[in-house]
């Protein structure tokens, strides 16, 4: 237990991250733990950090790895830092949208999207998880009418994962990468998209695959944001490909 002597009392006392310090003090009718929500507020370098330690801890780095929407964010973040943990990248869709901010054709792609995310947003603020869930998959990410054709346990994971979704929407850092970074990445990336998803995802791949030495583009004919879920054989089918050539 960290105990610091401070008079004629040991102070109990944590720490945790990196960076210049920061004292936290908690109130009189609480303890160290009223801080954690606070502390744990996730952050897409968070979750790089995540993917790095299991790649180097489970081994042996380079790796195959494969990333589905913010996944894809992750697994591309991680490769602009550390290009040498990857034998080869999947991405399907990441939702890198500050990379096209330069862009008034792709931004007015994108507003109906983005008007669709704030009732989103609001339902999650208050909890209603489910409401908020549905209403993403059938208007943001997928298409009406896809959520009752979704097996009922990937309905659960999707409202189970909703405040996860929520916590990532307030990192200021969620949708930007590092381009110039991202071009020494050596290892072989497949961008995917799907024929039935927004225009905007599809001109958001064009700048990693700009600037990836070894980027190919493939389309999942008849599959929007989530192949992996409402078409796995082709999605894996196509995956196994890139791996085997890879």
């Amino acid at each position: 237990m960290p105990l610091l002597r401070t008079g004629d009392l040991d102070l109990y006392h944590q720490v945790v991250g990196e960076g210049d310090p920061l004292v936290l003090v908690h109130g009189s009718w609480s303890d160290h733990t009223s801080w954690q929500p606070a502390i744990e507020v996730g952050t897409r370098r968070k979750d790089e950090d995540d993917l790095e330690a299991l790649i180097e801890r489970l081994g042996p780095a380079p790796a195959h790895v494969a990333g589905s929407s913010i996944g894809g964010s992750i697994a591309l973040g991680l490769a602009a830092r550390r290009p040498e943990l990857f034998r080869s990248i999947t991405v399907h869709e990441p939702p890198l949208v500050a990379i096209v901010a330069d862009d008034s054709d792709a931004l007015g792609q994108l507003r109906p999207t983005r008007a669709s995310m704030d009732p989103v947003l609001a339902h999650l603020g208050k909890g209603e998880y489910r409401q908020g869930a549905r209403q993403f998959v059938e208007e943001v990410a997928v298409g009406p009418g896809t959520w009752d054709r979704l097996p009922a346990a990937v309905r659960e994971t999707f409202v189970h994962n909703a405040p996860t979704w929520l916590d990532e929407q307030s990192d200021p850092d969620w949708a930007k990468i590092d381009t110039d970074a991202l071009a020494r990445c050596a290892a072989p990336v497949l961008l995917s998209g799907g024929t039935q998803s927004p225009v905007w995802s599809a001109t958001i791949l064009d700048r990693p695959a700009a600037v990836l030495p070894r980027a190919r583009r493939q389309t999942v004919e008849g599959a929007g944001h989530i192949p992996h879920v409402i078409h796995p054989r082709r999605y894996a089918a196509a995956l196994t490909r890139f791996v085997r050539t890879s």
